[in-house]
């Protein structure tokens, strides 16, 4: 038995050096992370990022040798931001007396202007000065140290372009930056313009960093001076593209505007990418550590999103059986039937010092798929897509049963045999991610519970299609039997009586039970493992204040010692994680209790202009007045975006049945009034609409 490895990720607990405030724009697979005031200071975790490579990793404008200080830096759409900014006082330059703005949005390449307008009664000589860096690195190295590639880095300019060219081991890469007008002169990697400016006069430069082609990137076709692209003047595909989908209303402001932005955040984190040969044109699972495609994220998002439209899990579940592993290598944790975990494309990665091209490193992907293959279905009535994928779901059902029980006792487990593999492979994947009550690490192979909970739920949702458009009764029925198993053996082997009952966290290698109380009790839940006799233990663990903060379920109780408000899976409040919770306490008829999570969820997400961070700070809300969020959580992130339309659902009880849909509506007086327009499902659209407990459902007209 061998314990968990504990891959470098401490870093990710530390504040940003950007701040709190930091500014993000995205385009497909290509951002750029500044402070508020738009800059990049060397050694940070900013900087220009194309593909998994950081292009630029110092971006820094000073006025006579001071840095410009922030009035305000806000993203005006996911691609684009604006920095007003002043100058401090120096011997020369009294302070306010230059306005500054900078203009920047990301598309087929990146766009900056930096405008000044002097406020002095006199004409005035300023040196502005761009400090550029360019170090490659891979993002897997940018929160935990970078290595020094400057001796492989080459550099040349003129007065228009500064360029930096890197190779090493068949990997290249290279950033021009361009500027019109011309620089007055390059200082090594700045570019330096001496401006004479007279009262109220102004002046700007435009500056380009051209993006690598050939490679298939969602970009949005943007056109015009970049003033009106970035003020939208221009026209806006991503309106255009959310136009005519899924829309919510309420009475409730919050919660009408919460999911209005969840449904342009998905829409931004949309990529076109080019895996193994084969187009994936899926959400990015979040800005800025998490831009590619994720098996386990995509799925959540696509289960969470069904009531929105059913094209994201349709293209989820034909992009991931595409990728569906084929063969048993040890590097990459591929196994066959296997769902895949992650892709990356940096350096690491194509000259094979990381196995993520793509990585298998999850056991939990491929019950998911599974599951959402089902609820796809029930929404859809698409019977030859699931007849199409028919033999993807056997495969993923062999590998749950072959695979995934590496020892034979009937749980699935996971064990990384790769040197560069992730010690944890459920979605608490943190290095100390599992662990017991008093803080030891398990050894391999872990048997989580939200793996048996979803392995019964897949099992059961199988067995479903089988007795339906794949016409296997013998399947079906096969299938059943596993799962009553499953569900004896899971509630014998995992439940423990003592501290109030809950459910172990999992089993260790040596078949111990992992005693610590975690958030994974909602997902049991949501896949209904857990009894009737046991439904309310649990949800007094969920909701007592050891686990309920105030603004969610925390990922591991105030008893458990490691419990940390910072601790990555040890104490934070994940939207994602809370959703299916909420999906669990509603199915179990614990209504009160679900809206009570998602109030708190949705109040939250007002505080972060409705949109829900990747995963909020553990403190009880009676000691802050406000939500706190995680130091370094992604924003937007695909399954916390995801969230607020989970919790749509949970309150208006929307569910398809036999080719219907059917409302049970518990809502919240504070609600009001929800309804729903051009939801789509049958291959025809519907119009919802709930108050209280009342609520009907009618097809659209016309």
């Amino acid at each position: 038995m061998t314990t968990p490895s504990r891959e470098p990720g401490d870093q990710r607990a530390m504040p940003p050096e950007l701040g709190t405030n930091s500014i993000a724009v995205v385009s497909g697979p290509t951002f750029m992370y500044s402070d508020t005031c738009g800059d990049v200071p060397p050694g940070s975790i900013g900087g220009l990022v194309h593909l998994d490579t950081r292009l630029l990793s110092g971006w820094v404008v000073t006025v006579n040798g001071a840095r410009l200080l922030a009035l305000r830096g806000e993203t005006i759409d996911h691609y684009s931001a604006e920095f007003m900014l002043t100058n401090p006082g120096t011997s020369d330059l009294p302070p306010d007396s230059l306005a500054a703005r900078r203009l920047r949005y990301v598309a087929d390449n990146f766009h900056e202007r930096i405008e000044m307008l002097s406020f002095g009664a006199e004409p005035v000589r300023v040196e502005l000065r761009l400090s550029v860096g360019a170090d490659f690195a891979d993002l897997f190295e940018i929160k935990s140290g970078v290595r020094d590639r400057s001796g492989r880095i080459a550099r040349s300019h003129t007065s228009e372009e500064l360029c930096f060219r890197y190779a090493a081991d068949g990997f290249d890469a290279s950033a021009r930056v361009r500027c019109d007008p011309p620089a007055t002169r390059v200082e090594g990697d700045d570019l330096v313009w001496e401006i004479d400016l007279a009262s109220r006069e102004g002046w700007q430069v435009d500056l380009v960093v051209p993006l690598p082609k050939g490679n298939r990137v969602m970009i949005d076709p943007l056109g015009g001076d970049i003033a009106q692209v970035v003020h939208r003047s221009t026209d806006n595909p991503l309106r255009r593209w959310v136009e005519g989908r899924t829309v919510l209303h309420s009475d409730n402001p919050v919660v009408e505007r919460t999911t209005n932005r969840s449904r342009f955040d998905l829409a931004a984190l949309r990529l076109d990418l080019e895996i193994r040969g084969q187009r994936v044109m899926l959400p990015g699972a979040g800005l800025p550590w998490f831009l590619t495609v994720f098996g386990r994220d995509t799925l959540i998002t696509a289960y969470q999103t069904l009531v929105a439209g059913p094209a994201l899990a349709k293209g989820a579940l034909v992009a991931l059986a595409g990728l569906q592993g084929r063969t048993c290598d040890d590097f990459t944790d591929e196994e066959p039937g296997k769902i895949l975990h992650e892709f990356r494309s940096g350096e690491l990665t194509r000259t094979g010092v990381k196995p993520y091209n793509p990585n298998y490193g999850t056991a939990d992907a491929t019950q998911l798929w599974l599951i959402l293959l089902s609820e796809y279905w029930r929404w859809s009535g698409d019977d030859d897509l699931v007849r199409s994928l028919r033999d993807n779901a056997l495969a993923a059902l062999r590998w749950i049963d072959e695979f995934g029980d590496r020892d034979g006792d009937g749980y699935v487990e996971y064990g990384t045999r790769s040197p560069e593999g992730l010690g944890n492979q459920c979605w608490r994947d943190s290095p100390d991610g599992v662990c017991f009550s008093d803080g030891r690490i398990p050894v391999l192979p872990i048997a989580t519970s939200d793996l048996q909970g979803y392995t019964y739920d897949a099992k059961l949702r199988l067995a479903e299609l089988a007795d339906g458009p794949l016409a296997d009764p013998t399947l079906a029925q096969r299938l059943r039997a596993d799962a009553a198993d499953l569900f004896d053996r899971f509630n014998r082997d995992f439940w423990i009586e003592e501290r109030g009952g809950f459910y172990a966290t999992g089993l260790d290698g040596d078949k111990n039970r992992i005693d610590s109380k975690t958030s994974n009790m909602g997902h049991l839940l949501w896949s209904g493992i857990v009894p009737p006799e046991h439904a309310g233990a649990v949800v007094r663990q969920l909701m007592h204040p050891d686990m309920f903060s105030g603004w969610g379920i925390r990922t591991l109780s105030r008893e458990d010692r490691p419990y940390r408000a910072l601790g990555y899976h040890l104490g934070t409040v994940w939207p994602h994680d809370n959703s299916l919770a909420v999906l669990g306490l509603a199915r179990y008829g614990y209504r009160a209790e679900a809206n009570r999570v998602s109030m708190a969820l949705l109040e939250a997400a007002e505080q972060f202009d409705h949109r829900l961070p990747e995963a909020l700070s553990g403190y009880a809300r009676e000691r802050t007045l406000f939500a706190v969020p995680y130091p370094t959580a992604c924003s937007p992130q695909a399954w916390a975006a995801g969230a607020p339309l989970a919790l749509a659902r949970a309150m208006v009880g929307l569910n398809p049945v036999d080719g219907r849909l059917t409302v049970d509506p518990d809502i919240p007086p504070e609600v009001g009034r929800i309804t729903v327009e051009r939801v789509r499902a049958f291959g025809q659209v519907w119009e919802v609409e709930a108050v209280g407990r009342a609520g009907h459902v009618r097809l659209a007209q016309g």
